[in-house]
């Protein structure tokens, strides 16, 4: 599906979104009442990714296939590594048997885990029999995906002893290990994490509990987008949401400012508003702990004519594409002065933005949407836009409701 995509005609904008449920929540509380059936979910994501996940964990035998879904893929290698019967074999797309698996593998081998690998050494699809598993002691790489972190700490609480992880050198994704612990700890398991060491005692059995979902606030950063492309004045609420969030990337209500979006925070929801702030020429943004949010900075930051450089991008390259490449490609294909490397991007202000150009969205659903507010400032087309149902499939509904001309071609 291509779509053309035109900004609203009024550029002060004033409406209430509501907004599915985070989809690291509910995946993680997915796997937590797989293991412990007295806990239910509310405010599940209704994106792909969840529902494969939900599909995967009520299989026992034969082929897993979770498509592009990659906290799946983690997640699901921990679930049947641990769960004594299972037999299957995890796969996903093409770009799923291009990510890394192996340093999971390992760890969770160290722990008497059976699995083997089907084509490639150290890559999906993965052959796993489950096993009682009664060792307790890992190490992993601190830099590592936090989602091979939380796979093990997930499953941790079933295992006979549970686990003491040791993390390695320095910790990045630290918001993400920490949701992981606080949703441990709201069902009752103990945790502790000091230093790089993280222990999850084990538990046989949990009180009845409900696990309700905070609204998802990666999918809230496009609208952090919109309102800074926006005249002053605009307010765009979003529900629902919490003061005190689990997820790594709330730190989007600081960041924002910098961008002359103040956040204000109501009950279960915050409202963005556009000020006259003058924004910098050049703005600076580590983003090791919040690294999905950076399409979009990077997007803001080019839309708004000021420069950026963004550091601690070194997750980015293993994504369900290279998402540094992309957005290298895509704007220059703008007009953007952008350079890249392993781990930063930089942008050089400019205030010439190409239109009509079609973006490319690489199987990624976070190019599709981080691109999207751009709108606002020329005409632009989105190819394979469909891909915005793996995390967010109301996003161009949504766009229209706040006055986007959105034409499928």
């Amino acid at each position: 599906m291509k779509l053309h995509l035109t900004g609203p005609s009024n550029h002060q904008l004033k409406d209430t979104i509501t907004i599915t449920g985070s989809k690291s929540e509910s995946n993680r509380s997915l796997l937590l009442a797989a293991l412990f059936p007295d806990i239910k979910i509310e405010n599940i994501s209704n994106s792909d990714d969840a529902q494969v996940m939900a599909k995967g964990l009520k299989i026992s035998e034969g082929t897993v296939d979770i498509h592009h879904a990659g906290t799946a893929m983690r997640f699901l290698t921990g679930y049947f590594s641990s769960q004594e019967g299972k037999d299957v074999i995890l796969t996903g797309s093409k770009r799923m048997t291009e990510r890394p698996i192996k340093i999971l593998v390992e760890a969770l081998r160290t722990l008497g885990a059976e699995i083997s690998y089907v084509q490639d050494e150290g890559y999906p699809p993965i052959k796993i029999k489950g096993q009682r598993i009664v060792k307790d002691k890992v190490s992993l790489p601190a830099n590592v995906s936090s989602q091979y972190i939380s796979s093990l700490l997930l499953i941790a609480p079933s295992l006979d002893n549970g686990l003491e992880l040791e993390l390695v050198g320095k910790i990045t994704s630290v918001p993400y290990i920490k949701m992981t612990l606080a949703l441990l700890e709201e069902i009752g398991v103990e945790t502790s994490f000091e230093g790089n060491m993280i222990k999850v005692s084990p538990k046989a059995k949990v009180v009845p509990t409900t696990l309700v979902v905070e609204s998802d606030w990666s999918s809230a950063s496009y609208f952090y987008g919109i309102c800074a492309l926006a005249a002053p004045g605009t307010e765009i609420t979003l529900s629902a949401y919490k003061k005190k969030s689990l997820q790594g990337d709330s730190v989007l209500a600081d960041i924002y400012t910098a961008f002359g979006v103040e956040t204000t925070f109501g009950e279960n929801k915050v409202t963005l508003r556009k000020t006259d702030k003058k924004v910098l020429a050049a703005n600076e943004f580590d983003l090791a702990n919040a690294p999905d949010i950076a399409q979009t900075i990077a997007v803001t930051c080019f839309g708004l004519g000021v420069g950026c450089h963004l550091i601690g991008l070194h997750t980015l390259k293993i994504k369900e594409t290279d998402r540094l490449e992309a957005l290298h490609t895509e704007l220059s294909k703008l007009g953007a002065n952008i350079s890249v490397t392993d781990k930063t991007l930089t942008i050089v202000p400019t205030s010439e933005i190409n239109a009509d150009v079609a973006i490319d969205t690489y199987n990624d659903h976070r190019m599709a949407m981080a691109f999207a507010p751009l709108a606002m400032k020329t005409t632009l087309f989105v190819n394979d836009a469909e891909v915005v149902s793996k995390s967010y499939p109301d996003f161009w509904n949504d766009l229209k409701q706040l006055d986007f001309s959105i034409k499928e071609l």
